[in-house]
């Protein structure tokens, strides 16, 4: 059911060498992160930029979670506030989901925050991850996730909560790979693949995990647009503006028709998916697998 920062296959290697799996490196707010013309959102640990333009109402907002953007508890929290703060912002009208880490767009789910943690706290954590999708998924502004890198797991899950999703050419991945870590992807989040790639190609993705190139990605609706990596921010733009000629009233309340039944459906479940995600994270034989993925991953990185 998890989704996690170091996501299977050979993809992460290269990041290993460089940063330790779940290290929090010390944030430092980046020199380019373009927010003259936009406002910095306060965050204690400074890992989620944004910025906005005024004259159009389009917020881009950049996970700054080092190394590969993680989702833990702090960026979890973090991106809520955010979604939240900037649904109120009545000024707002679009968001546009990236990264301030160039390569990655988003490694999924840190590994750290589900082994050796008491069922408690593995309980609250993934009440986290709900609270932060339900607040992105159920927004009433257009949403853009501009992909500029790698995607696996909590990656895909953020991507497939926008409204549309414009990813970086080259060798770059995107999926849910739960499976590899004997793990199941929660109901709601099988439901979005189903919604985007259809049912018979989203139940062969989620048993295997697979991981899909973006140009396979692509073919089967996982993403709706690839442009070059230097330009996934301007297009984003772009066709956020092109959402926008839309009124806003008439896209929202059709956007809400669709996407409600979910929605409800986590709502009114949400302390059963909390326990279900809670037992299987928890299991041994999970535990095991972690731990042995972990010691994988630190030998590769000597």
């Amino acid at each position: 059911m998890a989704t996690f920062i170091a996501s299977g296959g050979r993809v992460w290697r290269k990041f290993v060498k460089t940063f330790p799996v779940g290290s929090n490196l010390a944030l430092k707010r980046s020199p380019t992160s373009a927010l003259a013309n936009g406002r910095l959102f306060s965050t204690s640990s400074e890992n989620v930029l944004v910025s906005k333009d005024e004259k159009s109402g389009i917020a881009t907002v950049r996970m700054n979670n080092p190394p590969v953007n993680s989702l833990n508890t702090a960026l979890l929290l973090s991106l809520r506030s955010c979604f939240e703060e900037l649904e109120k912002d009545k000024s707002c009208r679009a968001l546009i989901l990236t990264s301030n880490k160039p390569k990655v767009f988003c490694a999924g789910l840190d590994i750290l925050e589900l082994y050796q943690k008491s069922p408690d706290y593995v309980g609250q954590f993934w009440e986290k991850v709900q609270d932060m999708w339900l607040s992105l998924y159920g927004s009433r502004l257009v949403t853009m996730a501009a992909i500029n890198g790698h995607s696996p797991a909590g990656g895909c899950l953020l991507s497939l909560a926008c409204d549309y999703r414009i990813m970086a050419e080259g060798n770059f991945v995107i999926g849910l790979n739960e499976t590899q870590l004997d793990l199941v992807a929660p109901f709601w989040l099988r439901q979005m693949m189903v919604d985007a790639i259809g049912y018979r190609q989203a139940e062969m993705a989620l048993m295997v995990g697979a991981l899909y190139p973006s140009n396979k990605a692509l073919q089967l609706g996982l993403v709706d647009k690839l442009v070059p990596i230097e330009d996934v921010q301007t297009v984003a733009e772009e066709e956020a503006k092109n959402w926008l000629k839309i009124p806003d009233q008439a896209r929202a309340i059709t956007k809400m028709a669709s996407r409600k039944p979910l929605l409800d459906e986590l709502r009114k479940r949400k302390q059963e998916d909390i326990q279900t995600f809670r037992d299987e994270t928890t299991r041994e034989s999970v535990q095991l697998s972690i731990q042995q993925y972990l010691e994988k991953l630190k030998a590769k990185s000597k």
